[in-house]
């Protein structure tokens, strides 16, 4: 294919004041029926200029000639993939056996919002009643501890863009997750997914019966080896039947945000991605619904 260019005089008045002007420019562009317009842009863009106002062009001429590099043309996005890893909220689901299900209506109906604004104007405002512990979530260490850091002040480099690595558990023939199955990986600074398959029971009886956790020797090793976050695709990171919650308590004492009920840690790589699991910034809050996913380049 061809590739063409466009040189031209050029004077360029800025919104702040000031103007630029050059001869002879010269400049990459996507095709030959460019506009004057679409040049002036093309230029702009490739100078980087800020607060850029008019832009006048004289003596514009195109012609093939091959591409130089200039920033006019884009180079190749860098591919990537985007991973969900939480489950939808519905109305009437059931997340936790024992807690409160979601409830879902319209505060605003559609119709509602006709009558009021005038024909054609439709739009709709959701209303969701719900306990914190519903979907996936990230605990922080205020679910825990009365002095422990709420959703608000839980920083924002222990949720977001973290380093991941995801530790392949399933099909074990034992519930609980023992330092020895973590040894093998380097979690210093990362989020580490426990990938136990048991996302597969999620609405079901079988999802709070006899599923996979966390031990407290696990608990540990990760709190020791600095990991930044731990999730896990199982009803608790605890087991259920211990009531004093030592994955809970010793995570989050050590101020390692927890993230439950996860799903499609078998669609991650082993690493090699960034995990994000952010919730709002709500005060003397633990724990909140996310939207966890994967960065996989």
């Amino acid at each position: 294919m061809t590739e063409h260019r466009a040189a031209f005089d050029f004077r360029i008045t800025f919104t702040n004041g000031g103007d630029l002007a050059g001869t002879g420019f010269r400049i990459d562009i996507p095709r030959p029926d460019v506009t004057p317009e679409e040049v002036g842009q093309l230029l702009v863009k490739s100078l980087g200029l800020l607060m850029a106002g008019d832009v006048e062009l004289r003596n514009l001429s195109i012609f093939p000639e091959a591409h130089k590099g200039s920033r006019t043309v884009d180079a190749p996005a860098v591919r990537r993939r985007l991973v969900e890893l939480s489950h939808p909220i519905a109305h009437g689901m059931i997340t936790y056996p024992g807690l409160p299900a979601p409830e879902i209506s319209d505060h605003l109906t559609r119709d509602a919002c006709e009558t009021s604004y005038g024909p054609g104007v439709r739009f709709q405002i959701g209303r969701i009643s719900m306990v914190a512990n519903t979907g996936t979530y990230v605990d922080s260490p205020f679910h825990r501890f009365d002095d422990g850091a709420d959703l608000a002040r839980l920083p924002l480099e222990r949720l977001a863009d973290l380093e991941g690595v995801v530790v392949r558990l399933a099909g074990s023939r034992r519930r609980g997750i023992e330092a020895s199955e973590l040894a093998p990986y380097d979690v210093a600074g990362r989020a580490v997914l426990l990938h136990t398959g048991w996302d597969r029971h999620w609405g079901t009886d079988a999802y709070g019966v006899d599923a996979p956790f966390l031990t407290k020797g696990a608990t540990e090793w990760l709190i020791a080896e600095g990991a930044a976050l731990v999730g896990i695709d199982s009803v608790n990171i605890d087991d259920m039947g211990d009531r004093s919650r030592p994955a809970h308590t010793g995570l989050l004492r050590a101020g390692i945000p927890i993230v439950e009920h996860l799903r499609g840690l078998d669609a991650l790589p082993p690493s090699g991605f960034r995990f994000h699991a952010a919730p709002p910034r709500v005060e003397r809050f633990g724990t909140f619904p996310v939207r966890a996913y994967a960065v996989i380049p």
